[in-house]
């Protein structure tokens, strides 16, 4: 039995836009107010496209819902040869709609990348992004609503964190090596 022809799932259509808002609506709902923190590089190496000297300026209070619903997941809690490693993961799922009105605008970025942070205020909790899923095998009528962030949590190692978001910038003052003065 073929598809309905009433129905075009591969072109821009009301029912793609209508979707959209529908998923808006329920990330609205269902998910949890998170701070978005891109990433700035400031010195990129060309060779090995790594930037020792990053940077968090930046702060967008968006919505975003949790995918992984059985908490964090990932390895969780193990002891390697370096010691205690923590391993937590958590998926978070943003619209692209969102994205775009609340970051895009702002900053330029097409769609949120890997090595920027997520500060979860209900947890206190400080996120990495590891893996952005931007495509899928399946489009919902032709098209994708939502990115999917595959985050870990951050370990901090020397970035500077000036957010405007004393929770997220009191990370850096705890962690980096105090100035004693010695004379």
């Amino acid at each position: 039995m073929p598809t309905n022809f009433y129905f075009n799932n591969f072109e821009s259509s009301q029912e793609q836009l209508l979707l959209e808002s529908l998923i808006v609506e329920s990330i609205k709902i269902y998910g949890h107010d998170v701070y978005y923190c891109p990433k700035t590089h400031l010195e990129r190496d060309g060779i090995y496209l790594e930037d020792p000297s990053t940077e968090y300026n930046n702060a967008f209070y968006i919505e975003m819902y949790i995918k992984s619903v059985d908490g964090f997941e990932g390895d969780g809690k193990f002891y390697s040869k370096f010691g205690l490693e923590i391993r937590d993961q958590v998926t978070f799922t943003v619209s692209r709609k969102s994205f775009s009105e609340e970051v895009q605008t702002t900053m330029g970025t097409l769609r949120p990348n890997e090595g920027d942070i997520i500060y979860f205020p209900m947890t206190s909790k400080i996120f990495q992004i590891r893996y952005v899923e931007s495509t899928a095998f399946f489009y919902q009528l032709g098209s994708l609503q939502t990115y999917d962030l595959v985050c870990e949590m951050f370990e901090y190692s020397g970035e500077k964190l000036n957010t405007g978001i004393p929770d997220i910038d009191a990370l850096e003052d705890s962690f980096s090596p105090a100035m004693t003065n010695y004379s």
